[in-house]
């Protein structure tokens, strides 16, 4: 049986991209991540070892979002070349692309149901798309500076987006108004994310905050200043029990949101972490950094688990910030860099392995 104190664990580690990766995500199926960059390619990697990773071609500028479909069968991905394509995750990678926007493409995003993309883009612009045949619905225009971040809420009827305007906005999908604003005052907010009851949003700020807003009564619930650093983006737990964070300080944070506390720090890349992830089921999350690694994580905890840690745990801090006390509870998890480097050596023998194995496989160029 997992043990209350199961640590998060490193699992897989992935190099191949030849920039800082900006975006990650899991197949449902999973069997495969997919990792955008600024090299301007996305990649397909898939978990199981004797697998090799598909490199797929066709922006021509950086790629700043990918995603997979509900269903797995696609993956979308959005450019600084302006245009959004959607790709079949195997070896043969074709694609179709679309001019999404006049302005680097930010965000590229799918409804629950599979059928919707939502596109943020530094035209000031979000825009709806059909994912059948692309075709183009509606425009939501209210932003007056570039737009980071567009996310449908999980009943697909509500849509939030985080701008440079220092705002974050809630959007009615079939009236297509904005139904609130909620302003930043300390920083931008690089990325927003619905709990996955559809009742609150996330926030990751660039003045180091993580904040958690309710979108019914319009409050701000907590406010966590845990980072050293920018926050990049963030990622909540199926069980809409924990957050996960990724920040210019080089570490992620695993927060407790039931109890208001932190409960583990990560370290793993070197330099900035610039995306995270939990999969569908919450047993794994990926994360990626501008030192060109992917990694994927073990969650290892249980929602039951953490009543027990939280007894055996008495340090406490309390941090104000805005008003509001955030008792905050910090196990760390240090990944050493023996720890890394034994894994990377791991890979490698495996790698070595598959290359006598499999001479005629190789990666999508």
């Amino acid at each position: 049986m997992t043990s209350a104190l199961d640590d998060p664990t490193l699992e897989r580690h992935f190099k191949g991209h030849r920039d800082t990766i900006t975006s990650v995500d899991f197949n449902c199926n999973m069997k495969q991540i997919a990792t955008g960059s600024m090299d301007s390619c996305l990649m397909i990697w898939n978990l199981k070892p004797q697998m090799r990773a598909y490199r797929f071609v066709g922006h021509k500028d950086a790629v700043t979002s990918v995603q997979f479909s509900p269903s797995g069968h696609l993956v979308a991905s959005a450019s600084r070349d302006k245009t959004v394509r959607l790709w079949v995750p195997s070896v043969k990678g074709e694609s179709t692309a679309f001019r999404a926007h006049t302005g680097t493409v930010r965000s590229v995003s799918f409804s629950g149901d599979g059928q919707t993309l939502v596109t943020a883009s530094d035209d000031k612009t979000l825009k709806v798309w059909t994912v059948h045949r692309q075709k183009f619905l509606f425009s939501l225009n209210q932003h007056i500076n570039w737009v980071r971040c567009a996310k449908f809420s999980p009943d697909g009827r509500l849509i939030v987006s985080a701008s440079d305007d220092k705002s974050i906005k809630i959007w009615d999908k079939t009236s297509q108004e904005c139904i609130h604003s909620f302003y930043e005052h300390g920083g931008y907010v690089n990325y927003a994310d619905f709990h996955p009851s559809g009742t609150c949003i996330a926030a990751a700020c660039t003045d180091n905050t993580v904040k958690v807003w309710d979108i019914r009564t319009n409050k701000l619930l907590q406010h966590y200043q845990v980072h050293s650093g920018v926050v990049n983006g963030l990622s909540f737990h199926p069980s809409g029990n924990y957050l996960i964070t990724a920040s210019n300080d080089s570490t992620m944070k695993i927060l407790d949101l039931l109890e208001g506390r932190l409960l583990y720090t990560l370290h793993g890349h070197q330099g900035p972490v610039t995306c995270v992830t939990f999969s569908r089921t919450g047993d794994y999350f990926a994360s990626g950094g501008s030192d060109e690694q992917a990694m994927v994580w073990k969650t290892n905890f249980k929602s039951t688990d953490y009543g027990e840690v939280l007894q055996q745990t008495e340090t406490c801090v309390d941090l104000g910030g805005g008003g509001a006390t955030v008792a905050i509870l910090e196990q760390r998890l240090t990944l050493t860099e023996d720890k890394l480097k034994e894994c990377i050596d791991n890979q490698h023998q495996i790698n070595l392995q598959l290359h006598r194995r499999e001479p005629d496989l190789q990666p999508r160029d």
